[in-house]
């Protein structure tokens, strides 16, 4: 017997994916005393095989609580545990950019693979490192990508507009996302001076009267969209969209890119969020089944 496992916060997600699966599921139940501690109650026998949803947006937190999870699953029974997660935080910092940088990717990807037997993501941020299986040393790390959905998504509604990724990080999405239907893609080019003072310089096309669809992987305070945004619709832009994989959308994100000119936003539900449009449970399902 298998099971899905999941938290409160993102039940709906778990009882699609347990429903896509065949399994039951259920709800790890929290209390969180005074001083910040949490309790954890699992069921009190678990079945050899169990998949933990957990996506680790807002990170910190989580992290505590997925460690006692992981622990008290064990104990209950769970000879496999898996861990699904649709958003996987500290995957930007994979090196030391300056002097006594903690490289937290190395570390997290190592605690991952101390607790869990195997690691599901969707989309994770990426670059000097090839693959999931590097992240989790020792384990099987599998990353599914949101991309040909966001295509396909894109194409049912703006089947003629041009796909463009706000930054160079984006160029994988975009590709992958214009290829599978044809459509046309290019690439901005970012430079950053803080977390939110961002200029996006657009590549020398002809945009007047265009309908562009911005694709990206993550959006967080959303400053890169609503760069690009503008500069679109400066530059003659008829209309401009923006579809992500992971809705984090901190503050005034969302505000501030419809304040930018942006027209519709949409997401994955790989983080709940009001903007999700399309899901994810189809690649996390399937990534589950290849793990035989």
């Amino acid at each position: 017997m298998s099971l899905v496992l999941a938290f409160e916060d993102e039940a709906a997600l778990a009882g699609a994916l347990a429903a896509a699966l065949g399994w039951p599921v259920e709800i790890v139940a929290r209390h969180v005393f005074p001083d910040g501690e949490t309790r954890l109650t699992l069921p009190p026998r678990l079945p050899g095989r169990v998949v933990l949803l957990r996506g680790l947006q807002q990170p910190n937190p989580k992290l505590a609580e997925l460690l006692l999870a992981a622990a008290g699953a064990r104990e209950l029974g769970a000879a496999r545990l898996e861990l699904v997660c649709p958003y996987l935080a500290y995957m930007r910092q994979d090196t030391a950019f300056h002097p006594g940088e903690v490289v937290s990717q190395r570390h997290l990807g190592r605690a991952l693979a101390a607790w869990f037997d195997a690691v599901i993501t969707v989309d994770p941020h990426l670059h000097r490192v090839a693959t999931m299986d590097e992240v989790v040393p020792g384990r099987r790390g599998i990353a599914v990508s949101a991309a040909l959905a966001v295509g396909t998504f894109v194409a049912e509604r703006e089947p003629t507009a041009l796909l463009v990724g706000p930054d160079e990080e984006a160029a994988q999405w975009v590709q992958v996302a214009a290829a599978g239907h044809g459509m046309g893609h290019a690439v901005c080019r970012k430079t950053r001076r803080g977390d939110r003072d961002v200029e996006v310089e657009l590549p020398a096309l002809d945009w007047r009267g265009r309908a562009v669809v911005l694709v990206d992987d993550v959006a967080s305070t959303g400053r890169t969209l609503a760069s690009a945004t503008r500069a679109l619709l400066e530059r003659g832009a008829a209309s401009v969209d923006a579809v992500v994989t992971h809705a984090l959308f901190v503050g005034d994100a969302v505000p501030q890119l419809h304040a930018a000119g942006l027209r519709r936003l949409w997401s994955s539900d790989s983080v709940a969020h009001p903007t999700n449009a399309f899901s994810v449970v189809p690649l996390l399902a399937g990534a589950i089944g290849s793990l035989k």
